[in-house]
This record gives structure tokens, sequence and C-alpha cells, in this order.
């Protein structure tokens, strides 16, 4: 990855587990929104399914983009786990690895990143992240800016209280 690209960004959670309930889901937006006022990201596209995420997402110095990435989900991971370990110590338990350097392991190693070279290929990811609450599988809501997790209704124009957020096109 590279400083300045829109990128398609999935994150998983550890063996597609459901953990991002709307508490978790709030950790995450808090920690977007904490690395866009440091200047660190831009986030043009989000939504935040039950065990991953999409983001049309760029990196900006002086970090490099993984260091950035990796420090968003370690952070994300820190404060799930430190709830877990007090209000459910049986699904903190399904998150427990046997690795040298971590007990437990929230998000699955190397997330899918796909540079946005076009404003089409931007656009068709843009809708993807948009539907992915419709699809058959998950019928989260019955259109896309009702689900709360989601840069749609941003994109509509809505008032969602997305103000952290920067259009694709600027």
């Amino acid at each position: 990855m590279e400083w300045g690209v829109q990128y398609f960004l999935t994150a998983t959670i550890y063996n597609w587990q459901h953990l991002l309930t709307d508490e978790n889901k709030s950790i995450i937006l808090q920690e977007w929104k904490h690395q866009i006022e440091k200047r660190n990201i831009k986030l043009y596209a989000f939504v935040i399914m039950p065990n991953h995420y999409h983001v049309i997402i760029s990196f900006h110095p002086p970090k490099k983009p993984w260091e950035t990435l990796r420090d968003i989900h370690k952070f994300i991971s820190k404060r799930i786990i430190n709830k877990l370990s007090k209000k459910s110590v049986r699904v903190l338990k399904g998150f427990e690895v046997n690795m040298g350097d971590r007990k437990y392991q929230i998000w699955q190693r190397n997330s899918l990143h796909i540079e946005l070279f076009n404003t089409t290929i931007c656009e068709q990811k843009l809708a993807y992240i948009h539907n992915n609450p419709l699809q058959e599988h998950w019928q989260l809501v019955e259109k896309p800016e009702d689900y709360t997790y989601s840069s749609a209704s941003f994109y509509l124009g809505i008032k969602g209280g997305f103000d952290f957020i920067t259009h694709y096109m600027d």
C-alpha cells in the first residue's frame, strides 16, 4: 500500500466470529475518528458488519500504511479484549491463540486491500459497501441508508453523524 492512494479494504474478525456488536462497532468508529483527527487516514466510505468491515480509505505519512492499519487494529483489539475480560470470558476464550506475541487474536491476518485506480471501480466498491447489509445472508435492513454502521446515509445527504467522512471524489 502507498500513501495518498484510495483502497478498498476488508478486515475480518478471527475465524469469522460474530464479535462486532454495537458496542464494538462504536469502538471501531471512535478509533477511525481518532486516526482521521491525527491526519493518518482519510475515510471515504465504510460498513461495519457483525464479523468484518469494508472501507474505502487512504493512508498518510508519517507512518507507512501497514503500520497505521496495524495500530488501528491493535488499539481496537485491546479495547475489545479488555471489555470481554470483564463481561464475557467465555466469548474471549474463542479468541485464544497459541502465539508467542499474543494470547488473543481478534483480527485475521492480512486484510484484503485493492487499489481503486479509477472512478468506475471506486463506485462499484462504494455500492458493494453500502449494499452489504442487504445481502441475502445478512438481511439487516431493507435500505442501505437504514443501516446505522454504514456511510450510505452520508452519500444520500442524510445527517447521520458521519462528519468525519470525506466524499470519495474530494
